[in-house]
């Protein structure tokens, strides 16, 4: 008998043995299913890692671990494609879900969670941190990370057959991935300076991924150089509070007593170093030159989220580590001016360009000067002691850090679909996608009116709330700044209405009128519903974000309360339906009933421009002065678009223009052809960059000299270099 149920139970084992292969053959051959089973074993976990917060310390391991795995999965991708389409992607989509896990319990929770890993040096070992600040930038990589991994798979393919290894594009975004949620967690300054390396390191080779063309291998080469500029700049940062606080540990930089000189110094050379990163006015020269020549995909990362991690380190740095009782209202000026100058110069720019990416980069300045006119009326406020006033211009720039990062990340991912279709990057090129593409025409306009600040949507609650900051002036006890701050909230205005006009000129010139290229008119529409699924999940958050703001508003509060210790006002509470920062008195918001009214106001004109006809009516082309139909050369392009906003702000750029007529006939009067050329600068790089880079070559040409090719000169170098050492040692 036991040698039968010995029997039945062997047999018993080895059915299950043999389904749970089969199972695990089934998930390999459908790995998109098991990263969606993965996920939902993670969400089920949701419950209990939000009830108890001490589980998002371990969940954020689980991302960084997922996105390392990633990368690993990647070196075999050059023999197996599908290892970095399918496996390398579905990695990348867990990270993202156990980041949203690990940031969403950190921020409701507003958890402390300390954790020593046994590396690094040995008298200095890797402290990690994780707070309701980590876990707020840590849920906002992680939301743009689960559209990456759906949109990625498709967007590789074109990457399979050409002269570029998969395994470096995999490789090197796992470590980039990684490094920005290292970052996050990052405790002590040796760690931090670690982690950003990898990310800057490992974005770096994203960048010059096609370094066949030369102009990529110079925009890669000037964003290394400004990312490592500005690393030592961070660096000395830190420097200055270890030397105050005898440690490198972020908790004793807390303690650390700092001189108000000193305190400046530190602060500066953070705003320098962070603010290079995150790309502000004048800083931002790498901007636009590294955007447009990375991958689709790994645009979105970099302007979406990798500026929010520079914005994340100098909140930790100025809030966190130096402390609102140091604030200086000095600071604030020169954070707000610093902002609204990237605010208003980076849109202007961004409406003279004819790239698409290109264009998307230089409005990541725009936005990113927003972000910091918020932080800058909050170090005015808490300078100037008014912190419940101070808490509004904070949680306007985080609110608008999460929202830049949806909506540029949408339409980086919406470029990519259009570059990839119709392989064309001009503007003047395009036209009439909505025909071709109305899937990613409608994805593509939710992105152009939440980045343009308009109801419902997004963008308009964070900037609603950073002019809510700035309406507060009153408060403020100086004259002079009372007098500023308006003239820097009427610049946020002029950037609101120039951000509009530019994504008009964008959708209307992209997907509207008539195609200017045979490769647009021969555009076919996006089938990968993974693809669209990632982008109608960054267009759903669009909505989602700017009807229910309410609740997010609340749970960021909580940030405000560990880093400063205050929150809002008392009497801003109205119901989750009514935003009210201030007061129900002063303005309140609510996004709901605009967005009902703005329906019914379409529905009601759309039925009156629209009546009901007995008889279909005629169409025809309309009338042209007898030059027969209608063409692609008498649209509108973008050069006419934006030529009078050139004309008015001309003083803003260096503008080459060149028009030549071909002519024939004896007397030439008869203009046979005419041709039109426009090419606009960065007037901020001939006045910052161009000066500094010939003060470089002259330096490195005097200091060549000391290349005689003679030995005994050497050996004079040597031995004068001796002497001055043994004098200094001794």
């Amino acid at each position: 008998m036991i040698r039968n149920l010995a029997a039945v139970g062997f047999d018993q084992i080895r059915r299950q043995g043999l389904a749970l292969a089969s199972t695990l053959c089934w998930l390999r051959q459908r790995p998109q299913i098991a990263a969606v089973m993965v996920g939902g074993i993670l969400l089920a976990l949701g419950y209990w890692a939000i009830t108890g917060g001490r589980a998002a310390l371990p969940f954020s391991l689980l991302a960084i671990g997922f996105a390392l795995a990633s990368g690993l999965v990647s070196l075999g991708a050059d023999r197996h494609p599908r290892l970095l389409r399918h496996t390398a992607f579905g990695l990348l989509g867990l990270s993202g879900i156990a980041g949203l896990l690990a940031g969403g319990t950190a921020l409701v929770a507003q958890v402390n969670l300390d954790l020593t890993l046994p590396l690094g040096l040995p008298w200095l070992v890797w402290h990690l941190h994780l707070d309701a600040l980590a876990g707020f930038f840590l849920g906002v990589i992680s939301v743009v990370l689960v559209a990456v991994a759906l949109f990625g798979p498709q967007y590789v393919i074109e990457y399979e057959h050409g002269p570029h290894p998969l395994s470096l594009l995999g490789l090197a975004t796992g470590l980039f991935v990684a490094g920005m949620q290292l970052v996050l967690l990052a405790s002590d300054a040796f760690f931090f300076m670690i982690a950003w390396e990898l990310m800057s390191v490992a974005s770096y080779f994203l960048v010059a991924y096609s370094h066949e063309h030369a102009a990529n291998r110079h925009a890669a080469f000037i964003y290394l150089l400004m990312a490592e500029i500005g690393a030592l700049l961070i660096i000395l940062a830190y420097g200055v509070l270890v030397g105050f606080g005898d440690d490198f540990t972020f908790e004793q930089m807390r303690h650390a007593q700092l001189t108000p000189l000193w305190a400046a110094v530190a602060f500066a050379l953070a705003l320098a170093g962070f603010g290079m990163k995150a790309g502000i006015v004048p800083l931002h020269a790498w901007l636009p030159e590294a955007h447009p020549v990375a991958p689709s995909h790994i645009s979105a990362l970099m302007s979406g989220v990798m500026l929010k991690v520079a914005v994340y380190g100098f909140i930790r740095f100025t809030f966190d580590l130096v402390g609102i009782e140091r604030f200086h209202w000095g600071w604030g000026v020169a954070v707000l001016a610093a902002g609204s100058a990237s605010a208003v110069l980076g849109v202007l720019y961004a409406l003279m360009q004819h790239n698409l990416k290109r264009l998307l980069a230089y409005h990541s300045v725009e936005n990113i000067g927003i972000i910091f006119m918020g932080l800058g009326l909050a170090l005015l406020f808490y300078a100037d002691g008014k912190p419940t006033l101070g808490a509004i211009g904070l949680i306007a720039a985080l609110y608008h850090c999460l929202n830049h990062a949806v909506f540029k990340s949408l339409l980086f991912l919406g470029a990519g679909v259009i570059l990839q279709r119709t392989h064309e990057s001009d503007l003047e090129r395009m036209g009439g996608l909505i025909h071709r593409m109305p899937v990613t025409a409608v994805l593509f306009l939710v992105g152009c009116i939440s980045i343009s600040a308009l109801p419902p949507f997004n963008g308009f609650v964070s900037e609603w709330l950073t002019y809510q900051a700035a309406l507060q002036v009153s408060a403020l006890d100086s004259g002079v700044l009372r007098s500023f701050v308006p003239v820097t909230a009427a610049m946020l205005a002029l950037t609101g209405g120039l951000a509009a006009a530019c994504f008009v000129k964008v959708f209307g010139v992209v997907f509207l009128g008539k195609p200017r290229s045979h490769h647009v008119q021969r555009a076919r529409r996006l089938e990968s519903k993974p693809a669209l699924a990632g982008m109608g999940w960054l267009a759903g958050l669009c909505l989602l974000l700017g009807i229910l703001p309410t609740p997010l508003v609340r749970t960021l509060e909580g940030v405000n309360l560990q880093l400063t210790g205050s929150g809002l006002p008392e009497t801003a509470s109205r119901g989750i339906l009514w935003l009210a920062p201030v007061s129900p008195e002063t303005a309140s918001y609510a996004a709901v009933l605009v967005m009902l009214a703005m329906g019914l106001a379409w529905l009601l004109s759309y039925e009156w421009l629209h009546p009901g006809h007995e008889h279909p009516e005629r169409q025809a082309y309309p009338w042209d002065c007898g030059f027969g139909r209608l063409t692609p050369r008498m649209q509108y392009g973008a050069t006419a678009f934006a030529m009078p906003l050139r004309r008015i702000f001309a003083d803003c750029f260096v503008i080459h223009e060149e028009i030549d007529k071909e002519t024939s006939g004896a007397d030439g009067l008869k203009v046979t052809a005419i041709r039109y050329r426009l090419h606009v600068e960065d007037l901020l790089w001939r006045w910052f960059y161009e000066p500094v880079t010939r003060a470089l070559h002259w330096s490195v040409r005097y200091v060549g000299r000391i290349q005689t090719g003679n030995i005994r000169v050497y050996l004079g170098y040597s031995f004068v270099t001796l002497i001055l050492l043994l004098w200094v040692i001794s």
